[in-house]
């Protein structure tokens, strides 16, 4: 059997810091998919703030399955798998070396699908755009979404440098 590894115990510094980091994450990432995403405004009198939640909703009564779809796999559970899987690799206490290395390489294979969180804001805010005049102010969801992203960003990258040193 492989060396157990509490990888926040022998990385002790970087680790709380991680951790730290990915807690924040979980924090902006609630916030983001609840406070308004965008603020639509159309022919100059009437707002609409959207969040990305509100969205998920309109989409799914809509009948619009496939972007249902694509926003809740890419917006909801991709992130939290990420986050979920940073955070074992961290906190699980009896987590081997190679299970550390698998567990890191899931999240980095994730990682290559980070840029559909940019399709997912445009798809957000072409569903809420309809025709006529209409302009879209980015909200503070937006700022939450777009912290967490960068946050598990980092803390993946501290932890592939890491994880890449498991094996000395």
């Amino acid at each position: 059997m492989g060396q157990h590894l509490p990888l926040l115990n022998t990385h002790r510094r970087p680790g709380v810091t991680i951790v730290s980091m990915l807690l924040a994450a979980i924090g902006f990432f609630v916030a983001g998919i609840f406070l308004p995403f965008t603020a639509v405004t159309k022919l100059w009198l009437f707002e609409n703030q959207v969040s990305v939640f509100h969205g998920l909703i309109v989409l799914f009564k809509n009948g619009e399955l496939f972007l249902f779809l694509i926003l809740f796999v890419f917006t909801l559970c991709f992130p939290i798998v990420k986050i979920t899987a940073l955070l074992a690799v961290w906190l699980y206490p009896r987590l081997t070396r190679e299970q550390a290395k698998t567990f890191y390489k899931f999240v980095s294979h994730m990682g290559k699908w980070s840029m559909l969180d940019v399709f997912v804001v445009a798809i957000l805010v072409l569903t809420v755009k309809s025709g006529g005049v209409a302009s879209v102010k980015v909200g503070g969801g937006f700022f939450m979404f777009f912290v967490s992203v960068m946050l598990t960003q980092i803390a993946s990258t501290w932890t592939g440098r890491i994880a890449s040193r498991l094996e000395e």
